[in-house]
């Protein structure tokens, strides 16, 4: 297969954007599809970083649209959707990377938290699957890939109890597309980073670092059997692969991108 392995395809990104400065999952992939051909929908909740995504696929002559949309909101993903298949006429890949995290086990977190992290992280891609299968379906092909987490299937060190029990239901919600949807040309597989290196991390995690992003960052490349945490590139090349039909017999996996972390004990 060329490095242009996803040329002619239309990739729809939600949470194409980065929370702060440097390369997120989410941006990371979307710039990634695009160096391998695809042309890239960037969607985020915040206009201006799917802006700053779409800037840098077209400074590298790309080709890519951005829409902002809360991904939480059938008519924001429906909008989505239609911009998309007006600019392009398709939808080859979903890529689904919108989550949050929140601390505390089931007595600390909160009703209105638990169910803001079950709302952004699995009812989100319910609304993009419920708005992009169709297409899909009629196109006769498809790839989906939905970004989950290392604390789906196994303790991480943090107590977030919303955030396990969110991303284990991406994991099942996931594998039943693929298994429905398989004889119609539509793959779903699911990506479970590890210890990531991203802008997203910084935000969310820290508290539970007392806010000392430098501790916070030594101890998580200690956790990695590696000695270093992963980056958004890392998630990038695995999705790339992923949506390509180098992995046309790839369907309903979990892709465990964590240097190894699912096997280590304590």
């Amino acid at each position: 297969m060329s490095d242009r392995k996803l040329e002619g395809r239309v990739a729809l990104v939600f949470g194409a954007g980065s929370v702060g400065e440097g390369w997120g999952n989410g941006k990371a992939s979307a710039v990634a599809y695009a160096r391998a051909g695809a042309k890239v929908v960037a969607v985020d909740v915040n206009e201006q970083a799917a802006a700053e995504t779409t800037g840098i696929i077209e400074g590298e002559g790309g080709k890519a649209l951005r829409v902002g949309a809360d991904v939480t909101k059938l008519a924001e993903v429906e909008r989505a959707v239609e911009a998309t298949m007006k600019a392009f006429g398709r939808v080859d890949i979903l890529h689904n990377n919108v989550g949050i995290t929140s601390q505390g086990g089931p007595v600390e977190t909160s009703e209105e938290v638990w169910d803001r992290v079950m709302t952004v992280n699995v009812k989100s891609m319910f609304l993009t699957c419920k708005c992009v299968l169709p297409i899909m379906e009629e196109q006769g092909r498809g790839a989906i890939v939905n970004i989950s987490s290392l604390a789906s299937v196994r303790w991480t060190g943090y107590n977030y109890s919303a955030y396990y029990a969110s991303k284990g239901a991406v994991n099942q919600f996931t594998k039943g597309i693929a298994i429905e949807y398989a004889k119609k040309g539509i793959r779903a597989n699911i990506i479970l980073p590890g210890m990531m290196d991203t802008p997203h991390v910084y935000q969310q995690i820290v508290g539970f670092y007392d806010n000392a992003k430098d501790a916070m960052v030594e101890a998580r490349h200690k956790i990695s059997p590696t000695g270093k945490q992963g980056d958004g590139w890392d998630i990038a090349n695995a999705a790339v692969f992923l949506a390509s039909d180098e992995a046309k017999y790839i369907n309903g996996v979990e892709l465990l991108v964590d240097g190894g972390l699912h096997l280590k004990v304590g």
